[in-house]
């Protein structure tokens, strides 16, 4: 289960991702119209990395896939998936990351993709009482493993669309821009939210 929290962030993450998304090869749009379509979250089994796919879309480009974590302290090696850091009024500094290069999220993806995984439930805590958010997205992942890889170390990123993560013994594919292409793989993770017509693919695994 994600708890979620009542906060202040400064910047938001739409701000964030507005200054961040032009550089990517896979970026089309306005990014001074960056908005929110959809998102979910996945469990970090430690409880320590926020995970979060967030679907946006900037002004009349397609929607965008753009899967982040959130760190109460630097990844070590990540620098080049850094999108900016922020100050969230209850959890104090966050380090927000391209996911694709967090192990954490890629072996979340994983999980969920080979074990016919969906996404965690979402909760607030209000005067000690559990209020669960209805999902604004749903995933479900097309495997039936039963026991998913443990991902300590990413041996290869390639940013594009789709971004490919290497790791021992398995390969994923992460799409970009929703519903232009679906890259081939073994087993795959599926989408949808309000006013898709039908699920999307939104990232395979190959197994090596």
């Amino acid at each position: 289960m994600a708890l979620l929290h009542h906060a202040d962030i400064s910047p938001t993450k739409l701000e964030l991702l507005a200054a961040w998304l032009p550089g990517r090869t896979w970026f089309s749009g306005d990014a001074a119209a960056v908005e929110r379509v959809a998102a979910c979250r996945f469990d970090d089994p430690a409880g320590e990395v926020g995970i979060e796919m967030m679907m946006v879309r900037a002004g009349d480009g397609p929607v965008l896939h753009v899967p982040l974590t959130y760190r109460g302290a630097p990844l070590a090696g990540g620098e080049a998936f850094l999108i900016g850091t922020t100050e969230h009024s209850v959890l104090g500094k966050r380090w927000v990351y391209d996911a694709c290069g967090d192990p954490v999220y890629v072996s979340a993806l994983a999980r969920a993709v080979l074990t016919g995984g969906t996404q965690a439930e979402e909760y607030f805590e209000v005067d000690g009482q559990k209020q669960v958010r209805e999902p604004a997205m749903t995933v479900t992942g097309s495997g039936s493993h039963e026991q998913a890889l443990v991902l300590d170390v990413l041996r290869k990123v390639t940013d594009g669309d789709p971004t490919v993560v290497t790791a021992d013994g398995v390969e994923l594919s992460v799409v970009r821009a929703v519903g232009t292409r679906t890259p081939s793989g073994d087993e795959a993770l599926t989408a949808n939210w309000p006013g898709l017509s039908a699920p999307v693919v939104m990232a395979t695994v190959n197994l090596g």
